[in-house]
C-alpha cells in the first residue's frame, strides 16, 4: 500500500514537523555544554562481550558483561534505562541502569521467534516496540512490551514481509518507520541468505497503536535490502541499503522518502565503490540538514546534505559502523577497532579516543 502525496500530507508525514526526538536512533536537540553520554555493544579482547557507556571525550563511564554479542539499543524516555538487543540471532534483550550499568531486566524472545537487534520506545517511555522474526515461517513482526509491567509482552504487529531490521519513531509520535530487508534467514543455517532471487525489501510506515501498515515503499532494485532508517526533526525519512546483487555493481545505497517514493542518493563512483555495497548505520542530525552513514565493509564514513544528497565529507575509518549525532552539528563514528572519530561537514576526521574494545554496529 503506497501513500500518495495527499495522504502523506493528511498523516503529517510530508515534512514541516518539529518535535523532540525520543527514538533509539535519534537525539533531542542539544544546546549548551551539558554532558553527552553514549552507549554501545562491545566485544572484548578475551573473547567476551559487554555493554559500555562513555562520554564525549571517549572516557569510559561503565562496562557491564553480557553472555553473547549485542547489536543496538535505545534509551527509555523519561527514565534512567538503556536497553540492548542480542543479535545473530537475538534470543534476549537486556535493560540496564543508565547511570551505573546495573542490569535491571533480561527478557527472552518467544518460542519460534528471535529479535533482530533493534527497538524503539514510545515518547512517554511506556511502550517498547521491537522488530523480530518468526523464523520457521519467515514472517517479520513488531512485538510490543509494557515497561510498567516489567517489560511484559502485550501485542504483536504483522508486517506481511520478511526480514525487518531497524525501526525508529517519526516525530509525529504516532508512526513507526521500519527498514524491511526482505532477506530470509534461519538460525539453523547461520547467516546464509535463503531467498536472494525473490527478496522483497521495503520501507514500512506503521501506526504504533494499531499496527496498521500505512505506507510501503520499495527500492528501485529488488536486491537493495532496506536495513537501516533515520528521521530528521522535520520528519524527513532516510533509508540505507545493503546491496545483495553482483559485487561488481555499485548501486545507490541511500535514499530519502520524497514525493511518495524513495529518491535514491548516489555519490561519485569512487565513493560508491568505497562503501562496499553495505551501509551499517545512517543518522540524520537533529540540529541541521546533515546525514551521516558508515560502511564497515568499505571502511568508509560519509556526511552528506540531506535535502540535496551533496557529499560533504568522506573519511577512511577501518571497520567503521556506529554513528551518532554530536551537539554542535558533527557526528561520532565508532569502529570495530575501538576507535571513536568525530566527523562533520568540514571533511576533517578527528580521532577522539581508541579504547581496548571492539565496537559493534550501533551507538545509542
Amino acid at each position: 500500500m503506497n501513500l500518495n502525496r495527499r495522504q502523506l500530507l493528511k498523516t503529517g508525514l510530508a515534512g514541516g514537523l518539529t518535535a523532540t526526538l525520543t527514538s533509539c536512533s535519534l537525539l533531542p536537540r542539544k544546546t549548551g555544554s551539558s554532558p553527552e553520554h553514549f552507549t554501545g555493544a562491545i566485544g572484548l579482547p578475551d573473547g567476551g562481550f559487554g555493554i559500555s557507556s562513555f562520554d564525549r571525550q571517549g572516557k569510559p563511564l561503565w562496562q557491564t558483561p553480557v553472555g553473547t554479542r549485542c547489536h543496538s539499543g535505545c534509551n527509555r524516555p523519561g527514565g534512567n534505562e538503556v536497553l540492548f538487543f542480542e543479535r545473530r540471532p537475538g534470543w534476549t534483550f537486556h535493560v540496564f541502569d543508565l547511570t551505573t550499568g546495573t542490569r535491571i531486566h533480561q527478557v527472552q524472545a518467544a518460542p519460534g521467534e528471535h529479535f533482530v537487534g533493534h527497538g524503539v520506545f514510545s515518547p512517554d517511555g511506556r511502550w517498547l516496540y521491537a522488530t523480530a522474526s518468526r523464523y520457521e515461517l519467515g514472517e517479520g513482526i513488531v512485538v510490543v512490551y509494557d515497561t510498567e509491567r516489567g517489560y511484559r509482552r502485550v501485542d504483536t504487529f504483522e508486517m506481511a514481509g520478511i526480514g525487518p531490521h531497524e525501526l525508529t519513531l517519526h516525530p509525529d509520535g504516532e508512526t513507526l518507520v521500519i527498514g524491511l530487508g526482505g532477506i530470509l534467514t534461519h538460525p539453523d543455517y547461520d547467516r546464509i541468505k535463503l531467498n536472494l532471487d525473490t527478496m522483497d525489501p521495503a520501507l514500512i510506515l506503521m501506526n504504533r497503536h494499531s499496527g496498521t501498515v500505512v505506507g510501503r515503499f520499495t527500492p528501485d532494485h529488488q536486491q537493495q535490502s532496506a536495513r537501516h532508517v533515520s528521521v530528521d526533526s522535520g520528519g524527513q525519512i532516510y533509508v540505507a541499503y545493503q546491496y545483495q546483487g553482483p559485487l561488481h555493481e555499485a548501486p545507490a545505497l541511500l535514499a530519502r522518502l520524497e514525493g511518495g517514493r524513495l529518491q535514491e542518493i548516489r555519490f561519485d563512483n569512487d565513493t560508491q565503490l568505497a562503501l562496499g555495497n553495505y551501509i551499517a548505520s545512517v543518522v540524520a542530525h537533529p540540529e541541521n540538514d546533515l546525514v551521516a552513514a558508515a560502511s564497515p565493509v568499505g571502511g568508509t564514513a560519509v556526511v552528506f546534505r540531506g535535502s540535496t544528497g551533496e557529499l560533504l565529507a568522506r573519511a577512511s575509518i577501518p571497520d567503521c559502523a556506529g554513528v551518532q549525532a554530536l551537539a554542535g552539528g558533527d557526528f561520532l563514528i565508532s569502529s570495530g577497532l575501538g576507535k571513536l572519530v568525530q566527523l562533520g561537514a568540514e571533511n576533517h576526521a578527528r580521532e577522539i579516543a581508541t579504547l581496548p574494545v571492539y565496537w559493534d554496529h550501533h551507538l545509542v
